[in-house]
């Protein structure tokens, strides 16, 4: 809804990075990637940002989208359910981002047993001290460490990644990002403008 990349742009973009896995995660769909997972040259994960009524998840590893008939009809409960029934990877991005509302906090502890990773660093988010909440998070509660570039617009590809060895499946996905190394800079906020931009677009 606020991106008008095709799939042609991202993975010219990626190839030209070096990147050789990403994630595709459209907001309430999991089409994207499933098209991407079809063409790309390179591993995808097929993955989805799920609104709740109190903020995002994010669905990996998925076969299909999250059932829901609109935005923010799902509780946290049956979005992270829905996840686990397909045998998917629940991540929590951008937790702690002190000016996105889509950001989940307070409800976090009381869902430990349900997250497998949490973004400690989302190229869009942009004060370090939201970075290093996440991260004192994750270390305390032992979750794995993740990463995200956020990117709405080629040029944002790649602003965030992380090294990790290759891996075959969720459960090997798992095993190599716990030993990854997050990598990245955080994206300049006019790049807002252009989400902004393409959500003019899609509704006129």
């Amino acid at each position: 809804m606020d991106c008008v990349m095709s799939l042609d742009q991202i993975i010219n973009n990626c190839q030209k990075k070096g990147i050789n896995c990403i994630a595709v995660a459209d907001h309430g769909t999991a089409e994207g990637g499933l098209q991407m997972q079809k063409i790309a040259p390179f591993k995808v994960i097929v993955a989805e940002e799920i609104l709740t009524p109190h903020g995002e998840i994010m669905g990996m590893f998925l076969k299909e989208s999250i059932f829901s008939q609109k935005p923010n009809l799902l509780s946290i409960e049956q979005a992270m359910s829905q996840i686990k029934a397909q045998g998917g990877v629940v991540c929590i991005p951008h937790p702690f981002d002190s000016l996105r509302k889509s950001r989940l906090t307070e409800e976090l502890e009381s869902y430990i047993s349900w997250i497998d990773v949490i973004e400690v660093f989302n190229a869009r988010s942009p004060f370090s001290q939201d970075a290093e909440k996440a991260k004192i998070f994750a270390q305390k509660h032992g979750i794995i460490r993740g990463a995200g570039s956020d990117a709405h617009t080629p040029g944002e590809i790649g602003n965030a990644f992380v090294e990790m060895p290759d891996f075959n499946g969720r459960d090997d996905f798992l095993r190599a990002l716990a030993q990854g190394k997050v990598f990245g800079h955080r994206t300049s906020p006019l790049v807002h403008v252009g989400s902004v931009w393409a959500r003019i677009k899609k509704r006129i």
